[in-house]
């Protein structure tokens, strides 16, 4: 699969789900961009707003196994990997899989979960496999999750540790829909019998994996390599950030800039794909000072003047 080839695909994709989700083409875009760059996707919105049907349009779009985990205080790490069942026939152990074993994960309110039952995500979400009991088990490819919190309610949850945030390549949100999203939301739902909307499937897991693979084909001037870890840099240096963007987290920058030049349909990184995925990318991944805090500092804030404080290289095009 070429670059272009990989384009049509996920407009394909996109194109299918947003038949069902009533959401803005950039939030549908950031959600690909966390499969295209092999990561994983942080959504964090009120309730209501489709976190769960996106999360399932995407997974039947895909042609992936989907399985859903609901988050919840008195949620064990055995709940979500699996855990080892006796077997009175012959008196041996055997491993039940848990509903992590999917390619598609919704972790649905993953902060109502205590941090025990979050690190157990830690080594599936960057190893791609689970132990249990010393064993250690192979989780399906490709592997993808897509987790949801809810920002306002804060009785009864545990905020995800800077660790666990790290994990995730973007973090993103629906928001409410504008007057006309949400008479196209009502007029969708007159016009059916289910309550939920439907996709249909537009892709293969096979097809997925080759999709995936499509980046690593897309070409990075060195002055854009430049440039993103001088945008990571220049966050670890402003004084209202206590922890700036991780090394993990400029190479994710690198990863996604890649992936956006795929879903623009380009075989080379512009600075445009930079700017335009490095809010997704990074803001997450800031730790504010106290002062900041109290001062209700956004990180991605943050962000925009790193941007817009950092020189732009000027790329040309590869000729044809």
């Amino acid at each position: 699969m070429d670059v272009p080839e990989a384009a049509d695909a996920c407009a394909r994709v996109v194109d299918e789900v947003g038949g069902a989700v009533v959401a803005d083409r950039e939030f549908l875009d950031r959600v690909t961009l966390g499969i295209l760059a092999r990561g994983h996707v942080l959504l964090e919105d009120v309730p209501g707003t489709g976190k769960t049907l996106s999360a399932r349009s995407f997974a039947t779009a895909l042609g992936l196994e989907f399985s859903r985990i609901q988050f919840t205080p008195d949620l064990l790490p055995a709940d979500v990997t699996g855990t080892n069942v006796f077997d009175e026939r012959d008196g041996s152990f055997s491993f039940s899989p848990g509903p992590i074993f999917a390619n598609v994960v919704l972790a649905d309110e993953i902060n109502r979960a205590p941090p025990k039952t979050q690190a157990a995500l830690l080594e599936a979400m960057e190893e791609g496999q689970v132990t249990v009991d010393g064993e250690t088990h192979d989780l399906p490819s490709p592997f993808y999750v897509i987790a949801t919190q809810n920002p306002v309610e804060s009785e009864g949850a545990f905020p995800l540790p800077e660790a666990q945030l790290d994990r995730f390549t973007i973090k993103t949100s629906i928001g409410y829909p504008d007057e006309e999203g949400e008479l196209e939301l009502l007029r969708r739902r007159a016009g059916r019998v289910e309550q939920s909307p439907t996709v249909d499937r537009v892709l293969d897991p096979d097809a997925v994996a080759t999709l995936r693979e499509v980046p690593e084909s897309v070409r990075v001037d060195d002055d854009l390599l430049r440039y993103a870890a001088a945008l990571a840099r220049a966050t670890r240096e402003d004084r209202r950030v206590e922890a700036g963007v991780s090394p993990r987290g400029t190479q994710r920058l690198f990863e996604t800039a890649r992936a956006a030049a795929v879903i623009a349909g380009r075989e080379f990184v512009t600075p445009d794909d930079v700017k335009r995925v490095a809010e997704p990318t990074l803001a997450h991944r800031l730790v504010l000072t106290p002062d900041a805090a109290v001062n209700d500092v956004d990180e991605r804030d943050v962000i925009a003047d790193v941007l817009d404080r950092i020189a732009v290289p000027t790329v040309d095009a590869p000729e044809a």
